[in-house]
């Protein structure tokens, strides 16, 4: 078999594409000889290596550098299969790196042209990325949709690897599997076939976080590390940290403290940098956690600040992704009405030409068809408005408490913050997290944690005035803005909301479920009127009212936060 040379460049480009993820360390090194010979290669040649060396500079995670070289690949490349590669390849960095209206507006515009393509591996990357991304927006079922045409497509090459891969995630992501142990397993042998490893250490993460929801610690500890070298080597920052995230959770499940914080640590370092993720997350909690057990107060606090700001970061993420996708289909529903109403409206000309030189009493049919396109006009706008609506609601609110989410919450606390700064009139910020919510999840499962969250937003709804703002800030927390209260009636208000959420455990489909929260308290009067700082002190007064024992209200006060009342309710821990 001839050896490829530079005087035929195609051959190794060729090569070094299939090697991307299969043996990226054989990419490099024949990227390196290609980039060598750049300068006499025809240009078409040229663009081809243009692609791959934009596609290495994403998978190192540098999307920011990589999203104009690729741009630049598809304005400049003749090769119409290239140019719908490049968007792929766009799409996959627009989403990691968090610009998501446009991850779906492309990935739209990428599935309808898809008919035109005929290139196998153009289909099936494509195909691939566009499951990926409704994955992760929620939206499994178009996911589990996309890879299943991948393995029609390609049930025997690449699609038969990545088409399974994508499989799995939409079933771990759905959440409706008591198993997917069959597709794994074959998953993870059709990629270990096609020596995409990169792939198959992705379902093997998916696997070992099964084991861990489901109380198999040492079974996630004994899969990873047994491929744990291999995920080094391979050298991709999401995996590897997922898989130290995982691994650290794991051996604190099983009590071997030193190794899991040697591993929530290897999680942040080896992560993708300045985003949020949620093995970031989950390592920043654990850290928090072991400090806390240690002893080391400063640390674990520090630890709990980051964690925070990495969990709303998080879902801040989610919900942004899930309101993308809502976005760009509104987008699409409306561009599609624009278009039937031209069509009908051209409709309505040729029957007004072709009517006019009849007799009177077609008029009548003229009339009827007119009423009736008008009609379906009215439908489909009716039809749209109600969607918008739907989705308007969304944006507002929390899919599963139906209060307001995060990004609400602030901008209406905000906007009454100003008002109460300019009426010159006092506000109080509560923030509310719940005990041990994690443990309650992992025994009783996430059903009656969703129960638990939907009785305690009732239980806070009781004790709130039309006035007051309230939301949820991420997970178990919650937030409430009162304008027009001094800090003794917010404190009150916050300690009968505390009694009131106690009281939950009581509930008849929450039996010996014992319910409490925290509670943090800040005040305009010591915190001015900006919410970031009304936050940050909340959260302060929060981590004392955990560090002295929870189910307590503690306020933030200039010297240090206070205790809400001298009879404090007994330690839960």
């Amino acid at each position: 078999m001839a050896v490829p040379t530079m005087d035929d460049p195609a051959p190794l480009l060729k090569q070094a594409d299939s090697l991307k993820t299969s043996n990226h360390a054989e990419f490099l090194q024949l990227m390196k000889r290609l980039g060598g010979e750049a300068a006499a290669f025809p240009p078409q040649h040229q663009m081809y290596l243009r692609y791959l060396q934009a596609w290495e500079v994403g998978y190192r995670g540098d999307y920011e550098t990589a999203t104009p070289l690729l741009n630049a690949v598809i304005a400049q490349s003749t090769d119409a299969t290239l140019r719908f590669r490049a968007g792929t390849t766009l799409v996959n960095n627009l989403a990691i790196g968090s610009r998501y209206e446009d991850a779906f507006a492309r990935i739209s515009q990428l599935l309808d042209q898809l008919p035109r393509i005929a290139d196998k591996d153009a289909r099936i990357q494509a195909l691939g990325v566009a499951s990926m991304l409704y994955n992760e927006a929620g939206q499994y079922d178009l996911g589990l949709t996309y890879a299943d045409q991948m393995l029609r497509e390609n049930p025997v090459g690449d699609g038969d690897c990545k088409g399974r891969v994508f499989q799995v995630q939409s079933l771990y992501g759905s959440g409706k599997f008591a198993t997917f142990d069959k597709q794994s397993r074959e998953a993870i042998d059709a990629c270990s076939k096609a020596s995409e490893l990169l792939y198959a250490n992705g379902v093997r993460a998916h696997v070992a976080n099964f084991d861990i929801e489901h109380g198999r610690s040492s079974e996630a500890i004994k899969l990873l590390q047994k491929h744990y070298a291999e995920v080094q080597h391979i050298g991709y920052p999401e995996l590897t940290s997922d898989v130290d995230a995982s691994l650290a959770q794991a051996y604190w499940n099983e009590g071997k403290v030193a190794l899991a914080q040697q591993y929530a640590q290897a999680a942040i370092d080896g992560g993708v940098k300045h985003e949020f993720t949620k093995s970031l997350t989950s390592a920043y909690q654990l850290l928090y956690l072991i400090n806390k057990k240690q002893g080391d107060l400063d640390a674990a606090l520090s630890y709990h600040e980051k964690y925070m700001a990495a969990d709303k970061g998080y879902l801040n993420e989610v919900s942004a992704k899930a309101l993308a996708y809502q976005t760009v289909t509104q987008q699409v529903l409306a561009k599609k009405l624009q278009i039937d109403t031209l069509n009908k409206q051209n409709q309505i000309l040729q029957l007004q030409q072709a009517l006019s030189t009849k007799a009177m009493e077609t008029n009548r049919l003229y009339i009827v068809l007119l009423l009736t396109v008008l009609a379906s006009i009215a439908l489909w706008a009716y039809r749209i408005k109600r969607s918008q609506m739907s989705f308007m609601k969304l944006a507002r609110r929390d899919g599963l408490t139906g209060i307001f989410n995060r990004q609400h919450f602030v901008a209406m606390a905000e906007q009454q913050l100003k008002y109460c700064q300019k009426s010159t009139r006092v506000a109080g910020l509560i923030v509310i997290d719940l005990d041990n919510f994690k443990l309650v999840n992992d025994t009783h499962g996430h059903a009656v944690g969703d129960h638990i969250l939907r009785r305690t937003v009732a239980a806070c709804e009781a004790h709130l005035r039309s006035t007051d703002v309230f939301g949820r800030l991420g997970g178990e927390e919650f937030g409430i803005l009162m304008p027009e209260c001094d800090r003794d009636v917010v404190t009150g208000r916050a300690e009968l909301i505390r009694l009131a959420i106690a009281s939950v455990s009581n509930g008849e489909d929450a039996p010996g479920i014992e319910v409490s929260a925290s509670f943090g308290v800040s005040s305009t009067v010591e915190s001015g009127y900006n919410l970031r700082q009304l936050l940050i002190h909340a959260d302060k007064a929060l981590y004392d009212a955990k560090r002295g024992g929870r189910n307590r209200v503690v306020v933030f006060d200039d010297v240090e936060p206070s205790f809400a009342r001298s009879d404090l309710p007994l330690q839960r821990r």
